[in-house]
């Protein structure tokens, strides 16, 4: 009898999402899929709001990440005004985004993965959660807390409040950073990379536990696509985009944002409200891509920062070309920290952030613009189009995690390949590695809603007409 597995709510990611796993007759795995089951519609209703107010709508998509939105659309806004933003308004928003890693990585780290590798996919619901960690491990949770809180720190020192900041604008910032704002964020410096650097080496010397999964969740050949500078080296708010494949070869390079079209399309599968982007050259579904931390590390030569730079060395070597397991996309974001530590480090003396200079004022001189930046889970581009006033008339957004999809489905895949078979009880364990194969992705769904405690979670196992063979329930 034909049996259909679901997981509905995946538990510890930021959103609404199920994913379900159909078996055939004898309990071998047909197919996995992970399904986005919110919808939000911010492209259809910007259209007719002017172009100045569009960070600052952005920016409400997510209450996780909205500084990837706020800088993505202020880009696609200094296209249209046709500027080259003030020197200093560029350092302070790429000041903010190396904010916005931190925290937002910290936040995946600690609170989101690090039960499951401290505790182990098979631990009891109740202990596996962030409670669970702060019972078993207090000073690791007090210290992955303090890490995100410096992030947003950052933030609000430049934007006024952690979250949801109207700061940036087409053609600059609103504001500089100030003195007191500089001597905070140096003192805190040397405490966060502390931390970032035990985090680094914990999970390194977790690893050896994680043989399986390393090899299981989610590896397997694909391209992988990030912003480089013009050297190669790593980037996360200018350059042009650079696609490379499994084996390390560069095949489509210097990309500017605006042409992105010639080498992402998009597609929209029935299952999902999350759209299915792919590389237009191979087609669909074959042009499955990956972005975020993992496709950032494969894609520099380097980073520019000396642990960092290191660091990459090593992570590198777990990879023949490219490093091919999302299992070490929680490698590659405690790699990110670091480097986004050190960057700040380097560049929070520059007398610019300090400088008023902030705004190139113009009226709109392009009808089309697209703006593109490296939010913590991925490549973000916005893509607005204008009348001559300057109102939306069509917004497409190509968020981080929907170009993954392609790579989360077949994760699933290969998780449930590997460990649900024959037709019997699945164990909870086997369930959460396939919450644990989203999660290694970092998904936002727009929603950033976490729940606290036991996650609820609801599996029915359905017959061919739709009655319940089977049903778990927990929290």
């Amino acid at each position: 009898m034909a049996q259909r597995i679901v997981i509905d709510p995946v538990t510890r990611i930021e959103g609404h999402a199920k994913i379900t796993v159909q078996l055939d007759d004898g309990g071998n795995v047909i197919d996995a899929r992970f399904h986005v089951t919110e919808f939000r519609g911010f492209e259809k209703f910007c259209e007719g709001r002017p172009l100045g107010e569009m960070p600052g709508i952005t920016a409400r998509i997510c209450g996780i990440c909205p500084v990837s939105h706020l800088l993505a659309s202020a880009k696609a806004g200094d296209e249209i005004l046709a500027v080259e933003i003030p020197p200093a308004a560029d350092k302070l928003r790429r000041l903010m985004n190396l904010a916005q890693i931190i925290q937002s990585h910290a936040l995946s780290f600690f609170h989101l993965s690090s039960p499951d590798l401290l505790f182990g996919f098979d631990a009891p619901p109740a202990k596996r959660n962030v409670f669970g960690l702060i019972a078993s491990d207090p000073d690791l949770a007090r210290r992955g807390i303090r890490l995100r809180q410096f992030g947003q720190e950052i933030i609000e020192l430049l934007g006024g409040k952690k979250i949801h900041p109207a700061w940036a604008v087409p053609g600059g910032v609103r504001s500089p950073l100030s003195e007191e704002g500089r001597k905070h964020i140096v003192e805190r410096l040397p405490e966060a990379k502390q931390t970032a650097l035990a985090a680094l080496n914990l999970f390194k010397g977790l690893l050896g536990k994680f043989e399986a999964e390393t090899q299981l969740f989610g590896n397997f050949p694909s391209l992988f696509m990030a912003l480089v500078a013009p050297d190669g080296s790593w980037e996360h708010h200018g350059g042009k985009l650079r696609f490379v494949d499994s084996s390390g070869n560069i095949i489509a390079d210097q990309i500017d944002a605006s042409r992105y079209r010639e080498f992402i399309g998009e597609a929209v599968e029935p299952s999902s409200y999350l759209k299915s982007p792919y590389y237009r050259p191979l087609g669909y579904p074959q042009g499955i891509y990956r972005v975020g931390p993992l496709a950032r590390l494969n894609v520099c030569r380097r980073i520019g920062t000396p642990i960092a730079d290191q660091e990459l060395a090593e992570f590198k070597s777990h990879g023949t070309g490219a490093v091919t397991s999302s299992f070490l996309y929680h490698y590659a974001r405690l790699i990110e920290i670091i480097a986004a530590i050190e960057t700040i480090e380097r560049m929070i003396d520059d007398p610019d952030l300090l400088s008023h200079r902030l705004r190139a004022n113009a009226g709109i001189n392009r009808l089309e613009g697209v703006g593109v930046s490296e939010a913590p889970r991925g490549t973000l581009l916005h893509h607005y189009e204008v009348d001559e006033t300057g109102t939306i008339r069509k917004a497409n957004l190509i968020v981080s995690t929907g170009q993954n999809n392609l790579a989360m489905n077949r994760t699933m895949s290969q998780i449930a390949r590997h460990y649900i078979r024959g037709t019997g009880p699945v164990p909870e364990g086997m369930l959460n590695r396939l919450e644990a194969g989203i999660r290694a992705f970092d998904p936002c769904l727009s929603c950033s809603t976490h729940a606290a405690g036991q996650m609820p979670l609801h599996v029915q196992v359905l017959a061919p007409d739709g009655s319940v063979a089977q049903e778990i329930t927990r929290g």
